[in-house]
């Protein structure tokens, strides 16, 4: 038997890697001799550096930045080849930014992002999840050569409460940087960055927000409609409208990272997860992205999740065979993260069961 272990990270209990190592337990427990590829992965979010190290390799390359409220932070990147990959989080992540959206910054993504074309990388892959900012990704341009002007024609870097004040902008040059979007919310709007995001992030007037999103936007000429703008506080729309960047699904890239389709050839069973599955799940998570790449091969998709909620049905129309909780009875939160290996492994051992008598 030739497996497949694709998972995300159950975020807040184990990494994608640890998931793996738990779902090739309970394989193996069952089909001793079976043959296991292990991608760990993610969809750009917390973790996204690590998940590219172990499932391509590469080199893990550190640097010291400006934090989202203008401290330093050390942050790192992944560098595969003549690529880098760039978690958006560890530079200006929810929790460094400590509910001060408001104020907070991409400087230091930009920063990371010179950083790695300046040690030779010829493309960037941007991971946007996690993020505490709702800038638009004005910080990250400064800071790779955008130039902004009040109406008093003095420079300033904007944050997401001084967006308004812009008045001028000079562009800087376009760049190679590819996001890694797992949302598709506009800038702006009822479903877009601040009205959904902004509270999460600590935002107390999301309206505020979302009128200096909407005035940054019509300074530029991108769309701030377009799927996956409003991801991480407008910075993918940023990526577009100052880098002349692309967005596209994360997992989409990390798969085509691993050369997921080498790895699916063949395969009997593709075992994904996350620790959540849900209704957003089919709007393009890993679990739904692994199994519309792995369409084509008539391989069967089987997720396993921490915990199963309403809307998850629809993951079955995107391709998933079947979704499986890692849940045996009621227990506290602590009590289910501290079971996690072995209810994790226990699953996917009655999954390989109950494929052999297919």
């Amino acid at each position: 038997m030739k497996v497949v272990i694709v998972p995300d990270s159950f975020k807040g209990c184990s990494s994608s890697a640890e998931i793996c190592e738990y779902m090739k337990a309970g394989v193996l427990s069952v089909c001793p001799d079976a043959k296991i590829s292990s991608i760990p992965v993610a969809d750009g979010g917390e973790g996204t550096v690590d998940a590219a190290l172990l499932a391509v390799g590469g080199e893990r390359v550190t640097a010291t930045v400006r934090g989202p409220i203008g401290e330093p932070v050390t942050a790192s990147y992944a560098a595969i080849g003549d690529a880098a990959v760039v978690e958006m989080a560890q530079a200006a992540g929810l929790t460094l930014a400590g509910g001060r959206v408001g104020e907070a910054s991409t400087y230091g993504v930009g920063q990371l992002i010179d950083h790695a074309l300046r040690h030779g990388v010829r493309r960037i892959i941007l991971g946007l999840g996690g993020s505490g900012t709702s800038d638009g990704g004005c910080g990250m341009a400064a800071a790779l050569g955008t130039l902004f002007y009040d109406k008093d024609g003095k420079t300033f870097i904007p944050t997401g409460s001084t967006l308004k004040n812009i008045d001028r902008i000079v562009l800087g040059g376009r760049l190679p940087v590819e996001a890694m979007c797992d949302v598709d919310n506009p800038l702006y709007g009822p479903t877009g960055a601040a009205h959904v995001y902004g509270p999460q992030k600590g935002a107390k007037d999301p309206g505020a927000l979302d009128e200096g999103l909407r005035h940054l936007a019509s300074l530029l000429s991108a769309d701030p409609g377009a799927p996956g703008a409003g991801a991480a506080g407008g910075l993918g729309y940023g990526v577009v409208a100052f880098l002349g960047g692309t967005l596209r699904s994360g997992i989409d890239t990390m798969l085509d990272l691993a050369h997921f389709e080498d790895a699916a050839a063949g395969a009997d069973l593709i075992l994904t997860g996350e620790g959540r599955i849900d209704g957003q799940t089919a709007r393009g998570k890993v679990p739904v992205g692994v199994a519309r790449r792995a369409k084509p091969f008539g391989v069967p998709v089987v997720a396993v999740c921490g915990a199963v909620a309403p809307g998850y049905e629809a993951v079955y129309k995107e391709g998933v065979r079947a979704v499986f909780s890692v849940s045996r009875g009621p227990a506290t939160l602590p009590e289910a993260i501290a079971c996690t290996p072995s209810a994790v492994a226990a699953v996917t051992a009655d999954i390989i069961r109950l494929f052999e008598l297919t």
